[in-house]
């Protein structure tokens, strides 16, 4: 600013004109910076430097699992395969780690919506009133509660299935939260979701004939060294009173029963054999105290 009064000073009336002209082009820029970063999800903090909790979008295809309908979507959190004759996902696929879990929690907000994303159009929320069944997620809302925007997605109609209340109030909340807490203890999971489509359905609800799952299952890999894992879980859709691990299967049985071919892309051949045959539930903590809950009080909510 020294600079220019001092050249007001010694030329006058001209500078101020090239004074105007050259803050008008900051302005510009400063503005074309703005909308940029605004595009990119780069959106400075107020206080002017860059957000330190920025996660990264899940846009990759290397972990996603085989679409045995061909319609993948993929939205900024979360990538899906959708079946247009059960009218729900028959994957969901995402990263879960601990630095977006350790992130503050934004509030819930149940803001359930037709996908327009599925080209023949999804299911809505007037598909399950009244229909005794929940409005299941299966990317929890709670796995994505870093961003206001992560927790939105998680409302598409496309990510939602029909649950028994008590499924999905007592053991699949607890398989849920037990996910959140092997990923802060493990660092970073894959994490692959649905609905037991292969298996006869119990029925449908709605105008658009939803499919009621007879069961749903969970896959999970642990990639972190020094113990590379995976576990996966097939779990009927009712109540349940058997502890979780009881339902705890090899990744290679959760492909069988489901059609689905799980992480080719994300490991050698070898590697994806050794983890995917085989299973140690005795790497994977179980919570006695989560178990004893849904028994004495989740399970009769």
């Amino acid at each position: 600013m020294a600079k220019f009064r001092t050249n007001h000073d010694r030329e006058g009336k001209g500078s101020s004109g090239t004074i105007i002209k050259v803050g008008i082009f900051g302005a510009i820029i400063s503005g074309l910076f703005f909308l940029f970063n605004m595009f990119m999800g780069n959106s400075p903090s107020p206080s002017g430097g860059e957000k330190e909790n920025k996660v990264v979008s899940e846009t990759e295809d290397y972990y996603l699992p085989e679409s045995t309908t061909g319609e993948v979507i993929r939205h900024q959190y979360y990538s899906l395969s959708y079946s247009e004759e059960q009218e729900q996902a028959e994957w969901v696929a995402y990263r879960l780690t601990r630095k977006e879990l350790e992130n503050p929690w934004v509030d819930r907000a149940d803001s359930f919506r037709p996908d327009l994303m599925v080209k023949t159009g999804s299911a809505t929320p007037d598909d399950y009133r009244n229909s005794g069944y929940d409005r299941g997620h299966l990317v929890p809302a709670a796995d994505r509660a870093f961003s206001e925007a992560a927790m939105e997605e998680t409302f598409f109609m496309s990510n939602i299935s029909p649950q028994a209340k008590n499924f999905n109030k007592g053991i699949w909340r607890e398989l849920e939260e037990l996910t959140r807490s092997w990923a802060k203890r493990d660092g970073q999971l894959y994490v692959i979701t649905g609905p037991v489509l292969k298996l006869k359905p119990k029925g449908t609800i709605g105008a658009n004939e939803v499919a009621i799952p007879a069961a749903f299952y969970k896959v999970l890999l642990d990639l972190e060294e020094p113990q590379v894992k995976g576990i996966g879980f097939i779990i009927p859709n009712e109540v349940s009173f058997e502890p979780l691990y009881k339902f705890a299967v090899p990744i290679d049985k959760v492909e069988e029963i489901t059609g689905i071919d799980f992480f080719s892309e994300l490991m050698p051949q070898e590697l994806e054999d050794e983890v995917e045959q085989n299973l140690n539930v005795d790497l994977w903590e179980f919570s006695k105290q989560k178990y004893q809950l849904r028994i004495e009080k989740w399970n009769n909510q």
